[in-house]
């Protein structure tokens, strides 16, 4: 049914940012970007979704550029458009907690820098591991959505999603988005869960969902018209299999409605064209691969997202244990049972799915535990949605010479970092934020910094020697 209060659809676009991470390992450099931004501020996208996320390891890791300097080029180009990025609660763009010192001033910097709104999300939607960047995005005049990871079980009830919706809202956050990582949200679950939030607070909602299990368009079409506010989608060059739904597509599904987003097709096909060639050369080179390309419904019945497909594979393959994948496979849902229903995402999916590989390839279950996987029991990760299984909790407590699991903030332990990490990386520093790359990924930024201070000694001899009259024969 038609929501009666309806209005247009807007659009987040994800081309700069979670469909090269989800298709291409985010492999996109900046100056691929920037001829096109000129004409991408002008479709009228409620939001470009252009950093964050794995962009700030992949651009210091294998690009060898600086992410900051990334964004400020963005910023310079979207006159009319709000930049947001993705944010992973108190591990910000890594793969731990930090203290609350470094998340606030990392916050401060990405909105200093040019981003407008910041989706931040918990892998066990913990709204204490969300707090103090939502505080601090609130103090910077930044919009601080609260991104719940989508996942299917008993816990996750209407009641549960109504609830956390209200709590969300109370919490001081702008908005909320569905944030399904796996493509699990089918089209009349949809409906339901859009009106549950609705029910629960008065805050926009937005949905985010990856074409992995072929539903997708059909899953946002029916979230519109419940009431959903913003959709994710991405440029056809860079849509479907494990990214996000087509832009033109869904703009065109929604034209002559009042849902209607109001986009010039046109225009959309030019900004097509621009990434078409290269997602033709990343195909040629092997970069894209055409198996993320495709549907898989297994993701619907395992609920298990791409990426930890991908990566048990590769465990399988190095422990020379290949034949075991189907019993792996049945394995994660009681792992995940046994760990409290968690959802499936960076980092809880290479937690659980690890753990499922060891369980089966040792042939006992929980013989070993990996030290994430007795971290998350004991409550280092936060508190899970349904209580975790006592006897392998018990396990895991007495390995770590621990009495009781954790039922505090697990922040709350970090004492303040950001006077130390000054310290320690005060010979590379050139702007303030070489502290936060350092922060997050310090043996990777250390060999960026090295790599931009030889840069700048051949640039600044080649000068020398220009001015000398000397060139190069």
């Amino acid at each position: 049914m038609a929501n009666q209060a309806a209005k247009p659809v807007k659009i987040t676009e994800t081309v700069l940012r979670d469909a090269h991470q989800s298709l291409i390992a985010t492999r996109m450099t900046t100056e691929q970007m920037l001829p096109i931004v000129d004409k991408m501020d002008k479709v009228g996208y409620h939001s470009v979704e252009c950093w964050g996320g794995a962009t700030f390891d992949a651009s210091l890791r294998f690009l060898k550029e600086d992410p900051w300097e990334r964004l400020r080029k963005l910023k310079d180009g979207f006159k009319n458009t709000k930049l947001q990025m993705l944010f992973r609660g108190q591990n910000i763009l890594g793969y731990a907690p930090y203290a609350d010192d470094v998340v606030e001033y990392f916050v401060q910097k990405s909105i200093a820098n040019g981003i407008d709104i910041i989706r931040i999300f918990d892998c066990v939607n913990d709204l204490r591991n969300l707090q103090t960047a939502v505080k601090a995005s609130n103090k910077e005049k930044g919009h601080a959505q609260v991104a719940l990871s989508y996942t299917l079980g008993d816990a996750y009830t209407l009641e549960y999603w109504r609830d956390i919706a209200k709590r969300i809202e109370d919490m001081g956050a702008d908005s909320i988005c569905i944030k399904d990582m796996a493509g699990l949200l089918v089209p009349s679950a949809a409906t339901e869960l859009v009106q549950a939030l609705k029910d629960g607070s008065k805050l926009p909602i937005q949905l985010h969902t990856h074409y992995t299990s072929g539903v997708a368009a059909m899953t946002y079409m029916k979230a519109v018209e419940a009431g959903c506010d913003v959709i994710d989608t991405a440029m056809s060059p860079l849509a479907m299999g494990t990214s996000q739904p087509a832009t033109e597509v869904m703009a065109k599904a929604f034209e002559g409605t009042e849902y209607d987003p109001g986009f010039d097709q046109n225009l959309l096909a030019e900004i097509a064209d621009y990434f078409r060639p290269m997602r033709e050369e990343w195909l040629a080179s092997g970069l894209l691969s055409p198996k993320v390309m495709g549907v898989n419904i297994k993701t619907l019945l395992y609920q298990v997202p791409g990426g930890m497909l991908s990566n048990m594979v590769s465990q399988l393959k190095e422990m020379n244990a290949e034949d075991k994948y189907d019993e792996v496979l049945e394995e994660i849902p009681r792992v995940r049972k046994d760990f409290g229903e968690i959802p499936l995402v960076t980092p809880s999916s290479q937690i659980v799915g690890t753990q499922a590989v060891l369980n089966v390839v040792m042939g006992e279950r929980y013989k070993m535990l990996t030290k994430e996987s007795k971290d998350l029991l004991v409550g280092k990760y936060g508190q899970t949605t349904k209580p975790v299984n006592k006897e392998v909790q018990k396990k895991a407590l007495d390995s770590l010479g621990m009495k009781e699991p954790i039922t505090y903030r697990p922040a709350d332990d970090i004492k303040p970092q950001l006077e130390q990490l000054e310290k320690d990386c005060a010979q590379y520093k050139q702007q303030d934020e070489d502290v936060l790359s350092y922060a997050l990924f310090p043996q990777v930024a250390t060999d960026f910094f090295k790599y931009r201070e030889a840069q700048q000694t051949k640039v600044d001899a080649s000068l020398a020697d220009a001015e000398n009259g000397v060139y190069p024969v």
